[in-house]
């Protein structure tokens, strides 16, 4: 019978009765060690608790909402037929020196709950971890050579891109069999390095450290050095990473966060988490190495503000009573997104009218068959359809700028996003192929697309892949207005609220529903000529129920 095995909360530092917040495994799952099983949130931080044996899990012992305290039940393991020590015993190549502070930097893993595996060497092709999207990054100098004795994390070679340099840690303590590159080699992720009799610690995982594979926890250490992002030569950056910094207990990331930070040898508390309360996320390191890669100021900042002067600091109490309202994490992240599109893409906006009189009597007379249908057509639904023709009468539009600024990326595909406003702020779903859905379907997917916004459900995956999106405020009010391009994308359409006109036709004045558009478009890719075809193309589409209800 299998041996049934208590797995408990370890220590936290002082931290008592914190919440489960999310329960991260069910019964029969397969786990490893370190594997995060709950998350817990304090008033002050979040963290993931790694599971202290490897096994199949037989009872979760609590639920989302309990409060926990070191020592708490989290569940019942049946352990597998190698039970590994905890992770925190089982490195044995080298031994870090403990803190010295009153409290712990980081959760402890528990005592082991049965006999440690002696550790193994286990022969091992290192390769090039994410360095941020970068490819063909030279080799200036390797660090080390057959037969080296090396530990956790000790740098192996050093790449350079253009503007900064960055060393590659080893995600194993071993020794070196053979080294893959040599110095003047071009690299991209994935790339073998070397080979390396690892030693491992019972498992076949690399074994983290102590105690970088726990959860941060508040406390602070006094004795850790500060890690620093040093200058290199020709005003480059080269990042260093400090192993102490991961007990700083001044960053917020899980356990697999931080062992990605380790490899890319990514200093955490150098890097401003996105998530809730600060926490950092892979986004986050992958963001700060690109940065740092790119030349840019590594100021820790997951999406960089473009800024071209600073802001005034003004004591606005000196005139009168302030309140100081904080922004939501969408606030934030849309306002960056916003500036560095409105400052790094030349804007220009195209204003014109859609006659869609035939268009509202034809989604009214239908608004019993889209009852029936589960769902309700709006004006949204049919501005999507009129979307996808435009863009394919004018691919252009349907493109994204290529980094370097010498080639367009052509999009065959036609996802749209659509702007909804929640109480956190905006965001933008997108709905996938739009060109292969009839109206119903249109309909039905953006009512849930924006329910699940507003609930806050909305996973990234459908925020991500857009081609083209819009923007409307013709529920509320205004004439016309000036939508920010939602970079990488060229072009955004703005719709306003629309209105009885009258309009000259065939030698009268006759009464006609007129809808304002605002085309907002990348200068540097669609000229003016162009911005006045597509919003007349729009126009035509919007004005032929015909060929828009087909």
């Amino acid at each position: 019978m299998a041996q049934v095995i208590e797995v408990k909360v370890p220590d936290i530092g002082d931290f008592k009765n914190i919440e489960v917040i999310e329960i991260l495994v069910k019964p029969g799952d397969q786990i490893k060690v370190d594997d995060p099983i709950i998350s817990l949130e304090s008033d002050k931080a979040t963290m993931e608790i790694p599971s202290s044996a490897a096994g199949t899990v037989k009872e979760i012992k609590l639920k989302t909402g309990d409060k926990v305290s070191e020592g708490s039940l989290i569940l019942l393991l049946e352990a597998s037929a190698t039970v590994a020590a905890p992770a925190a015993a089982a490195p044995v190549a080298e031994k870090p020196a403990p803190a010295k502070s009153d409290k712990p930097a980081a959760v402890s893993a528990p005592a082991p709950v049965a006999a440690a595996v002696a550790p193994v060497i286990k022969e091992i092709e290192i390769k090039v971890p994410d360095i941020g999207g970068f490819k063909s990054v030279e080799v200036i100098d390797v660090l080390v050579k057959v037969g080296d004795v090396v530990k956790l994390e000790s740098p192996l070679l050093s790449l350079e891109s253009d503007k900064a340099t960055m060393d590659i840690p080893s995600p194993y303590a071993g020794t070196i069999k053979k080294v893959l590159v040599k110095t003047g080699d071009k690299i991209s992720e994935g790339k073998p390095i070397a080979i390396i009799d690892a030693l491992i610690g019972g498992t076949p995982a690399p074994a983290p450290q102590t105690p970088a594979a726990a959860p941060a926890a508040p406390a602070k250490t006094e004795t850790k050095p500060a890690p620093r992002v040093e200058p290199a030569t020709g005003g480059s950056a080269r990042i260093h990473e400090s192993s102490d910094y991961r007990s700083s207990g001044l960053a917020h990331a899980s356990p697999a966060i931080r062992k990605f930070a380790r490899e890319l040898g990514v200093p955490l508390d150098r890097v401003r988490g996105s998530g809730r309360k600060g926490r950092i996320t892979r986004e986050d390191v992958t963001a700060f190495t690109r940065a740092v890669m790119s030349g840019e100021q590594a100021s820790g900042t997951s999406s960089k503000i473009v800024s071209l002067f600073e802001s005034p600091v003004v004591d606005f109490a000196k005139f009168g009573p302030v309140e100081t309202l904080a922004l939501t994490r969408l606030n934030k992240l849309g306002s960056q997104h916003l500036h560095r599109s409105w400052v790094t893409i030349p804007h220009v906006t195209q204003f014109d009218e859609a006659d869609i009189t035939e268009m509202e009597a034809y989604r009214v007379s239908n608004k019993a068959e889209a009852e029936k249908q589960g769902t309700k057509l709006t004006p949204l639904t049919f501005l999507i359809k009129a979307v996808v023709y435009a863009l394919k009468k004018h691919p252009r539009f349907n493109s994204s700028l290529a980094p370097n600024g010498e080639e367009l990326f052509m999009k065959k595909y036609f996802n749209i996003g659509i702007a909804v406003n929640t109480d956190q702020g905006l965001v933008v779903p997108v709905v996938k192929d739009a060109d292969k859905k009839n109206l119903y379907e249109l309909a039905k997917e953006l009512a849930a697309l924006a329910q699940k916004a507003r609930d806050k459900k909305l996973p990234p995956s459908d925020m991500q892949g857009g081609c083209f999106t819009i923007s409307s405020l013709g529920h509320i009010s205004g004439t016309a207005f000036t939508p920010i391009v939602n970079a990488p994308e060229v072009a955004i359409l703005g719709v306003s609220k629309s209105s009885m006109k009258p309009v000259y036709i065939n030698g009268k004045f006759e009464p006609r529903l007129m809808l304002p558009l605002s085309l907002s478009y990348d200068h540097r890719v669609i000229d003016g000529v162009a911005g006045a075809e597509f919003t007349k193309t729009l126009a035509e589409i919007l004005s032929n129920i015909k060929e828009l209800a087909s």
